[in-house]
């Protein structure tokens, strides 16, 4: 088989591209360069988009013995991810940017240039499973728990996965990648694990944001409706933040006070205590379904953060919305934010979030 395997620079994307090596494929390594200035992105091991990592996945390249190649990504990437991330957080919603990479970037740009070409699939160091049968494809949680990644690859279709490949799925711990790593003579074998949002270099969001969007002083109002302190831009914040507030009043009961709604369009910041995230119910659109399209109702596991807990959930489809109500209320849920459905570990779907039902309401 002739495979394209994307290579971040880091530890997984190599170990995966090399464990497909040793079973005879026809491995070709390709870099995305997602800016035009990669010098702009994250240096360091911090990031996944970074000048360092472009080097480092050639020398991985070259350990392996296998044809590298890089890709300029940049403008999809800006218009896909960058602009959809910005758009989101102004319209006051809660985007996930490595979700939608996935979707936009490399299961469709970089899988469609590669069948393009004559590659038969994309692999990555994602950790999840598949499971083959004819023509149909499930995609499951990973062996490998902690680092489960099956709810940034809910996004992906039917004919995505028929294309794609995770060799990590069945690993049974990052040490033990690491481990394989270095017995290959991966000079990567000890680099950190990436995380943030590679676009943003000093790791600051709010400033990124207040950067591109503008600053626009606004009240902060709590529950009663009583102006408890200002910021510089509603869509600085996110349903459930507790951090960086700082509030001027205190709270009356000397209770912590988050988050609970950002309106964008008055520029006000709505705080009040954690009860008032308790969230029973939630409406999705844009549906993506990796199993076949569900129309009736279903009980499953919801999702609707990398690595939290699933939650247990009844599901319905109609007239194009899912609507999911949860058995238990749970906390810190945001519209924009993506909920992934769970069968047991196979992956049904996803939605982004598009409102809310707090409990009591």
């Amino acid at each position: 088989m002739k495979v394209l395997a994307a290579l971040s620079g880091g530890v997984d994307s190599a170990v995966a591209a090399a464990r497909l090596v040793e079973q005879g494929h026809e491995v070709t390594g390709v870099h995305l360069a997602l800016s035009k200035n990669p010098e702009t992105y994250r240096s360091g091991a911090r990031g996944c988009c970074s000048l360092e990592d472009s080097h480092d996945a050639r020398r991985a390249a070259d350990v392996l013995g296998i044809p590298f190649y890089v890709w300029d990504l940049a403008a999809e990437f800006d218009r896909d991810v960058v602009a959809d991330f910005l758009a989101e957080y102004a319209a006051g919603r809660t985007p996930n940017p490595c979700l939608r990479c996935n979707e936009k970037i490399k299961f469709a740009a970089v899988l469609e240039r590669g069948l393009q070409l004559g590659f038969d699939a994309v692999a990555t160091g994602h950790y999840a499973l598949l499971e083959r049968s004819g023509q149909h494809v499930r995609l499951l949680r990973s062996s490998e728990a902690a680092k489960d990644q099956s709810y940034v690859l809910g996004v992906l279709t039917q004919r995505q996965l028929a294309h794609s490949l995770f060799p990590l799925g069945p690993v049974r711990s990052k040490a033990d990648v690491r481990a394989e790593a270095a017995e290959r003579g991966l000079f990567i074998a000890r680099k950190p694990d990436s995380h943030d949002i590679c676009f943003i270099p000093s790791g600051d969001t709010a400033g990124y944001l207040r950067e591109r969007l503008g600053a626009k002083v606004g009240d902060i109002v709590d529950a009663a409706g009583e102006v408890v302190g200002q910021h510089a831009g509603a869509f600085q914040f996110t349903v459930g933040q507790r951090h960086g507030l700082r509030l001027t009043v205190p709270a009356h009961d000397g209770r912590p006070r988050y988050v609970t709604a950002v309106d964008v369009e008055r520029n006000v910041v709505r705080v009040g205590p954690a009860s008032a995230l308790a969230v029973r119910a939630l409406r999705g659109i844009k549906l993506t379904w990796t199993e076949a399209e569900r129309r009736d109702t279903w009980r499953g596991l919801a999702q609707w953060r990398a690595h939290s807990e699933p939650a247990g959930a009844v599901f319905s489809y109609r007239a194009g919305e899912l609507r999911v109500e949860l058995d238990h209320p749970a906390y810190g849920i945001a519209p924009g934010q993506a909920v992934v459905c769970y069968e047991g570990n196979v992956v049904v779907g996803s939605a982004t979030i598009a409102e809310c039902e707090v409990a009591g309401c």
